[in-house]
């Protein structure tokens, strides 16, 4: 039994399980720029994860607060429960949870303009006004995989790099932390893909859209296949040129490329890509009803994992 309005319903309704696919990107762009620059600044690193983790909450919150409102959340809801349905949290009471989370997700964004600029205020206006969109449009209309895309991966990786680097234009960052940045993104989409395709029937049934209802099942299966094994090679060609480009080495310079270069990324995202197929197996052989919960769970660690050995990489490569 949960206590209307109380600690723990509070933390049921931010779901904190969903907070480690917000943690990554930043993980893994503080890693990469530890990598080339040798050092982490870590007062931007901690607000660029505070706003990172806040977000996460609001959109979590944003999400309960509308499902609750159109009535959504019925007897044939597969995913966990929710605070607002449940009763754990009052109408009112998330209204005020949304706009206090909302309002320290800013305040920890703001202070990130001493390092990135004031073009940083529109950065984290677009991540709140998304947020709030995230749930209210874009989801019903295949537009969250694209928002995932960037949101998880594009935006904070590389705005996060930017702030540890002495680079004066987030257009200097370079290429390498972009095709990470993309990985990564590609990686966290995989938890919105097992979501929806958990809720495919559901979906279709109210009119909601998105990718995996618009593509059907076994499109699906094999996309989210396809991007561990694409993430994979797009983190070990970027990690691979991260670091030649420490070591100084140039091809005009030198008669043959340095394997390790390539291989030692490779070998220790290995890890994650079978744990991504062994999901995959998994998704094929459930393919309905709340088992597929396993499944996401299973998802949402394979992304931190990501980000981990990803972030080891980075280090090590330049320890090596």
């Amino acid at each position: 039994m949960v206590k209307t309005n109380s600690l723990r319903a509070w933390w049921l309704a931010a779901r904190p399980k969903t907070l480690t696919g917000a943690a990554a990107p930043v993980i893994l762009a503080v890693s990469a720029a530890y990598g080339i620059y040798g050092q982490i600044e870590w007062t931007p690193a901690l607000l660029c994860m505070a706003f990172a983790l806040l977000m996460q909450t609001d959109a979590n919150l944003v999400n309960d607060y509308f499902d609750c409102i159109r009535g959504v959340d019925t007897e044939e809801r597969l995913g966990p429960e929710r605070a607002c349905s449940q009763g754990w949290i009052t109408l009112p009471a998330m209204r005020t949870g949304i706009a206090v989370t909302t309002l320290l997700a800013c305040l920890a964004g703001l202070h990130l303009v001493w390092w990135g600029g004031w073009e940083c205020i529109l950065v984290g206006m677009a991540c709140v006004v998304f947020c709030f969109l995230y749930t209210t449009l874009f989801s019903r209309i295949a537009m969250g995989d694209v928002l995932v895309l960037l949101f998880f991966g594009i935006v904070p990786v590389g705005y996060t790099f930017f702030f540890q680097s002495p680079l004066s234009s987030i257009t200097e960052v370079p290429l390498p932390v972009w095709l990470l940045a993309l990985a990564q993104g590609l990686v966290t989409d995989c938890l919105l893909l097992v979501n929806n395709f958990r809720d495919r029937h559901t979906d279709a049934a109210v009119g909601k859209t998105t990718l995996v209802t618009i593509i059907g099942e076994r499109p699906t299966l094999a996309l989210y296949g396809a991007i561990g094994i694409i993430s994979v090679l797009l983190a070990v060609c970027a990690l691979s040129m991260l670091a030649l480009q420490v070591s100084g080495f140039k091809f005009q310079d030198s008669d043959s490329f340095p394997l390790s270069a390539f291989c030692f990324p490779f070998a220790l995202t290995l890890p994650f890509l079978f744990l991504h197929l062994r999901n995959l197996h998994l998704l094929r052989t459930i393919r309905h009803g709340k088992a597929l919960n396993r499944v996401l769970g299973m998802t949402a660690m394979s992304i931190f994992l990501f980000a981990i050995l990803v972030s080891l990489a980075s280090v090590l490569q330049v320890l090596i």
